[in-house]
């Protein structure tokens, strides 16, 4: 019998979970419980508000009181600064959850007394945690000890002494720090903090501002390597998770109508899959945004949530728009299951889009999206970034099971068959609208360019825009190819009148066979007649001929008996001898 032999459990680092959202995720739990933590970077990238929000969050969620201590702004200051996110710093200071304490620090003044040490500090703080029962602390920003005090041999001896007093104290402490120009901190903090290092950053391109968060070191943990963007907002912190996202997610084999009936059936009669991606690509006019708005629809008869990304038109215009062709989308929002969330591109950077888009679907809830169009992204030489975003955003959503439909405007001069984002790799169902110009008109056609895991027709539809919606017509097709338009209208009169004159033939060919048939009919029935007289005169000759037949015989009977009689008289007598 072979014994399997059990390694011991690893041991795992343990962790304070800060409750900003999607930081968590990718540091695998949180902070380095009992332990310092880096936080830095530039002027106005969230350093003060992510330490803040550590605070009241460990507060709120998880019971951990926790210290504030500034070397920068009033404490005053700071509890106006964090009203606009929702925290009610007072109310937690009266209930003894947090304590904020704003230390001042003017060099003229250290200047007069001479040679100093941090003790002060550590009396100031070790209070300020002994007198809350402190599980956190919050150090913004350490560095103004080096403006302040001119010494930076001692203070960097004594930073080192206070970095090891934290630990001591068992504290979870986040320490901010001013991004340098070759280091990660001005006074290269990071020497000291060697536990876990976090970078935020503040960067702008193009006009466009985006926030990003990196973990650069964690010791003794895994975590996320990659930059993730980052929202502050009336929530607070909520950092978008990226690299946790694979191809690992669940697929369903229920399917969703279109909202299309015509549309439907080129799908095996039953629409898309749920959870799937959907294209809707085509050049501009072709009715893209209307086949979005009747999926939006026709999810939302089925009650189902829907959130809706305007990026070209305002919401009230776009239901405005689809009155024209009988889509009341207005109803759907009163009724709380469509919210548009309308944004010009320009107006954020594209991780900026990605962690709002994220925000907005973990509210909703929804079980569709919809994002029209996705090409606007495009600005510059940004198709890589684009498709890179897009592809975060494909992965987030079938993760959650929701389905997608994005619309993309196809340029004139590229091929219909490609996405101007180069996301088609990504899409589930692609659906392609194309212009015919046939007979100096311009008409519209559908086809289903691919659509994964379904049979699928391959024929182009006429695609036409009623009062009541969209309508796919039949395939007509003429000698000259697929037909549409005048041109259709045309054939269908041509053939109808070609149609029309072979019923009257046939007609004709009916009338002349009646004609004929009664001819006949009334030659039969002449002939019957001419039959039914010869035969009975027939069967009266035949009656007298067998009359006298059957008379004669009888007279030759009667002669035969009458001879025979008269015989027997002339016969003589015999006599008999005795």
């Amino acid at each position: 019998m072979i014994r399997k032999e059990h390694s011991p459990p690893q041991a795992t680092l343990q962790k304070s979970p800060t409750g900003i959202q999607g930081f968590d995720e990718i540091t695998a739990g949180g902070l380095p419980a009992g332990r310092p933590t880096l936080v830095c970077g530039s002027a106005g990238c969230g350093k003060t508000l992510f330490g803040i929000e550590f605070l009241v969050r460990g507060a709120t969620l998880y019971n951990e009181p926790g210290v504030f201590m500034s070397f920068e702004e009033t404490n005053e200051e700071i509890i106006k600064n964090v009203e606009s996110l929702g925290f009610d710093l007072e109310d937690l200071i009266k209930n003894k959850k947090i304590a904020l304490d704003h230390v001042h620090i003017e060099r003229s003044e250290i200047e007069e007394t001479g040679e100093y040490d941090l003790e002060g500090l550590f009396i100031r703080l070790g209070y300020a945690i002994d007198s809350i029962g402190a599980k956190r602390v919050v150090l913004d920003t350490i560095e103004s000890l080096f403006a302040g005090l001119p010494n930076q041999l001692i203070l960097r001896a004594e930073l080192r002494r206070l970095f090891r007093w934290l630990k001591v104290k068992g504290v979870t402490a986040i320490i901010t720090g001013e991004r340098g120009d070759e280091t990660l901190t001005r006074q290269g903090l990071e020497e000291y903090v060697s536990d876990c290092v976090i970078v935020l950053d503040h960067r702008v391109n193009e006009q466009t501002s985006t926030r990003r968060l990196r973990v650069v070191k964690y010791r003794g943990s895994i975590h996320g390597t990659n930059e993730y963007p980052f929202l502050i907002d009336e929530t607070g912190f909520s950092v978008l998770p990226i690299t946790s996202l694979g191809l690992e997610h669940i697929v369903s084999d229920e399917r969703i109508s279109s909202g299309i009936t015509e549309l439907d059936k080129m799908l095996e009669g039953k629409g898309y899959f749920r959870g799937s991606t959907v294209l809707v690509s085509g050049t501009a006019g072709v009715g893209k945004t209307s086949v979005a708005a009747h999926f939006a629809e026709a999810a939302c008869k089925r009650g189902e949530r829907v959130l809706y990304f305007c990026f070209e038109e305002s919401p009230n215009q776009l239901m405005r728009n689809m009155r024209s062709i009988g889509i009341k989308l207005d109803q759907w929002v009163g009724k709380g299951l469509l919210q548009f969330q309308a944004t010009r591109p320009t107006f954020y950077g594209l991780e900026m889009h990605l962690a709002v888009t994220h925000k907005a679907v973990n509210a909703f809830k929804p079980e569709i999206v919809i994002m029209d169009p996705i090409n606007t992204f495009i600005l510059g030489d940004k198709e890589n970034e684009v498709k890179t975003m897009l592809m975060r955003i494909v992965d987030f959503l079938k993760g959650n099971q929701i389905t997608a439909l994005f619309t993309s405007l196809t340029s004139t001069e590229s091929a219909l068959e490609s996405s101007d984002v180069g996301i088609s790799s990504l899409i589930d169902t692609w659906l392609l609208l194309r212009d015919i110009e046939l007979n100096g008109e311009r008409n519209r056609g559908m086809y289903v360019l691919k659509s994964r895991g379904m049979a699928n027709s391959n024929q182009i539809r006429e695609f036409i825009l009623t009062d009541n919606g969209v309508k796919l017509r039949e395939v007509y097709i003429g000698a000259s190819g697929v037909l549409t338009g005048s041109a259709r209208v045309a054939q269908e009169a041509h053939e109808n009148a070609a149609l029309l004159r072979r019923k009257h033939d046939i007609e004709r060919r009916k009338r002349e066979l009646e004609q004929k048939r009664k001819v006949m009919e009334s030659r039969v029935a002449a002939l019957h007649a001419e039959f039914r007289s010869e035969e009975s005169e027939a069967l009266k000759n035949i009656e007298t001929e067998q009359d006298t037949i059957n008379l004669q015989e009888r007279d030759k009977i009667e002669m035969a008996v009458s001879r025979k009689s008269i015989m027997e008289k002339r016969k003589p007598k015999k006599h008999i001898k005795l």
